[in-house]
């Protein structure tokens, strides 16, 4: 008796040798196997909601990748390392309220997406339902935030990017008039534009600070009544809210005129489709746009954070030097590192009440890669914004709007 259990122990020991041999030292046997088994439990979800398949699926793209990024340089959220669980809305309306009831099921801390505010819109009751905060990454839709106390968002709607661009008016150029030419029928345009009114008559305290006010149809192709007028009225800027095809050709023909006049338009001008839809004689001097992100030009310390530099590292590094990320991987990645900071803030073990109680602190606020952020009462970002033109081929920021509500 007493030899086998000479022989049981020797066997022990021999394969615990060996174990430790293939682990090389004690500690990394016990980071492989026994710590492990400890950090089991200290794993916090958060969930993605996004177009992984279907018509929509490379429009997300930029959105996944620039959560993914962050997820590369932030593992961990406090002292919990982060699972990103996918959920695949499918490009479709009803696909996506199976998508989000299958991805409250998993008790994310916190839900990211979706691209396109239909889907969001789509999954906002049961977000809403299941009190689990929510951070939409491209959705301009003002209904994401307004309807629901849950759901949040890192860029800016129609109607801000009109207010920026009269603040850039006003603080940037020093002028006291400009002008809007807008399409027929199109609300966001028109709340662009009624942004953009009300922030020049607030700050020059004139009512009749909007000089030019006119409507083309969509698709029309002859604007030269439109800019003679514009050129009788004597504004250096305009606003052109809309298709961003219309917008282009609209500048191609006033720089034909020689119209000394700057057009400006929001973030989708930032497309390196509508830049090949200028006319060669359009010069940077003709037109400016709201940007997201920006990776060089005129940066104010709001603008240079650490975040940015992290991101703007790990990105040239994944996708090469002098490579320029665009605004939606910037704001993707942006919407993780808020979730996971938000994460972090919470004590004892993460959930989505204690996430929830956080975002919706008034004095919230971080530093992301797009700049100083926080949020208003609807959910919508108070934050650093770009005005930004076409230079040899890439982006250029020309003036940054620090944040202000």
């Amino acid at each position: 008796m007493k030899t086998l259990k000479i022989i049981v122990i020797s066997t022990i020991v021999l394969v615990m040798t060996a174990g430790l041999c293939g682990c090389t030292t004690f500690d990394n046997f016990k980071a492989a196997f026994i710590d492990k088994n400890q950090d089991s439990g200290r794993e916090v979800i958060i969930g993605v909601l996004e177009p992984v398949t279907g018509s929509e699926s490379k429009n997300a793209e930029d959105e996944i990748r620039g959560i993914q990024l962050a997820n590369s340089i932030h593992p961990n959220a406090g002292d919990y390392r982060v699972s990103l669980v996918f959920s695949d809305n499918k490009s479709d309306i009803d696909a996506t309220e199976t998508a989000a009831q299958t991805l409250i099921a998993k008790e994310p801390a916190i839900i990211l997406g979706s691209y396109g505010s239909v889907y969001s819109l789509s999954a906002s009751p049961f977000i809403r339902d299941a009190k689990i905060p929510a951070i939409s990454i491209t959705n301009t839709n003002p209904l994401v935030t307004r309807n629901n106390e849950y759901y949040y968002r890192v860029c800016y709607v129609d109607s801000n990017q009109g207010d920026l661009l009269g603040r850039y008016v006003v603080e940037g150029k020093k002028e006291k008039k400009a002008g809007v030419l807008l399409p027929e029928g199109d609300d966001a345009a028109q709340a662009m534009a009624a942004a953009f009114g009300r922030r020049l008559r607030s700050e020059t305290d004139n009512d009749d600070a909007i000089a030019f006010y006119e409507q083309y149809k969509t698709g029309q192709k002859d604007f030269t009544k439109e800019l003679n007028r514009i050129k009788r009225t004597g504004v250096k800027s305009i606003l052109l809210p809309g298709e961003y095809a219309d917008a282009a050709n609209i500048i191609t023909q006033a720089a034909k005129l020689n119209m000394d006049v700057e057009f400006l338009g929001d973030t989708t001008w930032s497309d390196g489709s509508f830049r090949k839809l200028l006319g060669d004689n359009v010069t940077s001097e003709d037109y400016s746009f709201v940007q997201f992100f920006s990776s060089e030009g005129e940066l104010t310390s709001q603008a240079i954070t650490k975040e940015r530099e992290l991101f703007l590292s790990a990105y040239q590094k994944e996708y090469g030097k002098g490579s320029e990320p665009s605004d939606a991987m910037a704001l993707g990645y942006d919407a993780y590192v808020i979730a996971a900071d938000a994460i972090g803030r919470t004590t004892g073990k993460p959930d989505a009440k204690k996430v929830a109680a956080v975002l919706a602190d008034p004095g919230y606020q971080i530093e992301g890669a797009t700049g100083l952020i926080n949020f208003n009462s609807i959910g919508d970002p108070i934050k650093t914004a770009y005005i930004t033109k076409w230079k040899n081929g890439k982006t250029e920021t020309v003036y940054t709007l620090e944040a202000q509500e």
